[in-house]
């Protein structure tokens, strides 16, 4: 197979083995909007030529010097389509994600030399606006929306020629390899963004050995849905995943609109990060709560069925009876919430709780947790479709053709065809991060026979006053099992004991309160509540019990709002911003260590 290629040119591939109808598709007026390969292909290099005529250009095909487009959008057609034809012409991919701040976006506009914006509605086009006077290099914004006295990014078609058409296939066919194909800055949990650089063959390598591990077959009946921000290199590179796979790539209207797509377009399959499945899995729980009598029994029953399910392990003819029949009576109806087609669900991003691996994968419901930093474009490594590779609570063996190794300390170790060429402009910083052509990923992990097991964040271990080190993630997605807990920060750096900030999961809490004939009015009332108190510390102490002395949370401060990538808590990824959090949240931090 082979391993070396440009991104693009999964157009052309899926022209030449399953042109499909379907290769992108998503809603437009309320109906799903069909585009063919052949249309990709026209409106792609239709796109290309137009954008030539602009002026824009690879120039001398280095990073530095081959123009920049941003792109702010949801997820649509057109994000891809922009994307492709970037590409063809050597210039460079520069994703925004739609959440981020107006001071990070001046920022990467301004370090990127940006000269011309996509956006996706007036929303993003009042953001980019207005921090547009203070980029100098910024020569014009198209929508994809039309919007009144905006510029629509099909004006830029009208500017190809027939001439400027040819020039383009003779361009593509020239764009090597190594060229840079986009530049991510990843906004992390700390510090200013840092522009990651990818090559063609870096993604393309990634493409090909994730394809060949997982594995993804060619299926040209197949569709999948995408609602992970393009913005991130994962859905970007499973994306040509599908394309060079001939399935169909159907977008969700919102995150809010994902259940009623699941059951219209009955996918096989998506990916998604573990908080999306926490919150499919409270909804699931919370109608569980509603059923009353035998049915309530059966659905609780299954659950407990499903949570001691192990894949590896055979546990005998009476269990699989069963999880046979919680299989036939509740988890079908699961399925069917789902579309009823799903043959797997790839989570990455974070940790997932080892409870919802087994209970989903109990329900014929195949999650399959994968791992990997942008800087490897990014896949390191998933859990295979075979039993033997796919281990619950593992992130599965590094993908064919990578060298994975642990340092000392423990630190995760990459080497292969997927590395960053660096990050844009800061030589300083790669040379910190890849040292003799290891990628430090910053992560610590051990290995699980040959699975590779995440046990935390390098810079999130902190060490207690007693010179104790303390891994906070383990500790929050155990406690996150509990399902009063939405949201968990583990705290404890230079002092006496362990801490945590809890966001209750109020829905749940509420509807305890309820049957308990309490009453409430604000959340606040109710995280003051001196019965709400009790239960959240009898909570603590139930999972307590799963860490030695150190580890334990020895006290709470309980919050009436969720943390959000709006409000600034957490990155797109849905990762805690843990700096930001402490600073938001000062004064309950001395009142829990006053």
């Amino acid at each position: 197979m082979e391993y070396s290629g440009r991104l693009f040119d999964c157009i052309e591939y899926q022209l030449e083995n399953f042109p499909k109808e379907d290769m992108l598709v998503a809603k437009e007026n309320g109906i799903w909007k069909k585009y063919s390969t052949a249309q990709v292909q026209n409106l792609t290099d239709t796109l290309s030529a137009g954008l030539m005529q602009l002026g824009v250009s690879g120039n001398d095909m280095t990073s530095e010097g081959a123009d920049k487009i941003g792109i702010i959008s949801n997820n649509r057609p057109e994000w891809m389509i922009v994307d492709m034809a970037v590409q063809q012409i050597g210039a460079i991919l520069i994703p925004i994600y739609p959440t981020t701040s107006l001071v990070e976006i001046e920022f990467i506009l301004r370090d990127a030399e940006v000269k011309y914006m996509f956006v996706s509605n007036e929303e993003m086009l009042q953001k980019i606006n207005s921090v547009a006077d203070a980029v100098p290099s910024l020569k014009g914004i198209f929508t994809f929306d039309k919007i009144q006295n905006a510029r629509n990014w099909q004006e830029i078609n009208t500017l190809a020629t027939d001439e400027s058409k040819q020039t383009v296939l003779l361009l593509k066919q020239a764009i090597p390899t190594s060229h840079t194909a986009t530049i991510i800055y990843t906004s992390g949990t700390t510090g200013v963004p840092k522009g990651v650089v990818l090559s063609h063959e870096s993604i393309y390598a990634n493409v090909r050995l994730s394809k060949e591990s997982f594995p993804f077959e060619d299926n040209p009946t197949w569709r999948v849905l995408s609602f992970l921000p393009l913005n991130h290199v994962f859905e970007r590179m499973v994306s040509y995943i599908y394309m060079y796979s001939g399935i169909g790539i159907y977008y969700a209207e919102s995150l809010e609109t994902i259940g009623d797509n699941l059951r219209e377009i009955k996918p096989n399959g998506f990916t998604t990060v573990p908080r999306l499945l926490e919150k499919v899995f409270e909804k699931i729980m919370h109608k569980g709560n509603e059923l009353r009598g035998i049915k309530r029994r059966l659905f609780f029953w299954s659950v407990s069925i499903g949570g001691k399910y192990d894949n590896q392990v055979n546990q005998g003819w009476w269990y699989n009876l069963q999880l046979a029949i919680a299989n036939m009576l509740v988890f079908g109806k699961w399925r069917d919430a789902l579309g009823g087609n799903v043959s797997f669900i790839v989570t990455g991003g974070a940790a997932c709780q080892l409870k919802l691996m087994r209970i989903f994968n109990a329900a014929n419901i195949p999650v399959y947790e994968g791992y990997g930093p942008t800087e490897n474009s990014p896949v390191i490594s998933v859990n295979r479709k075979s039993v033997n590779s796919h281990k619950f609570g593992t992130v599965g063996p590094p993908l064919n053709g990578l060298e994975v190794k642990l340092a000392a300390d423990g630190e995760i170790l990459v080497s292969g065809p997927c590395l960053m060429k660096g990050y844009y402009k800061r030589p300083d910083l790669t040379a910190e991060t890849i040292i003799n052509g290891w990628l430090h990923t910053g992560d610590i992990g051990v290995w699980d026979g040959d699975s590779l097991k995440i046990t935390d964040r390098k810079k999130e271990l902190f060490k207690t006053s007693g010179g104790k080190y303390v891994a906070p993630q383990p500790i929050e997605n155990k406690f996150k099992e509990s399902p009063f807990i939405e949201q968990i920060m583990v705290i404890g750096a230079d002092k006496k004991f362990v801490g945590a900030l809890v966001v209750p999961s109020f829905e749940t809490l509420k509807e305890w309160l309820r049957d308990k004939h309490i009453q409430f009015t604000t959340n606040e009332e109710i995280i003051n509540h001196p019965v709400v108190v009790v239960h959240f510390n009898s909570i603590i102490d139930t999972y307590n019990k799963h860490f030695n002395q150190v580890e334990q949370i020895k006290k709470i401060t309980l919050l009436p709002q969720e943390w959000s990538v709006d409000t600034g808590e957490l990155t797109p990824k849905l990762s805690l911003k843990r700096k930001v959090i402490m600073e938001k949240h000062e004064k309950d931090l001395k009142s829990l260590y006053g």
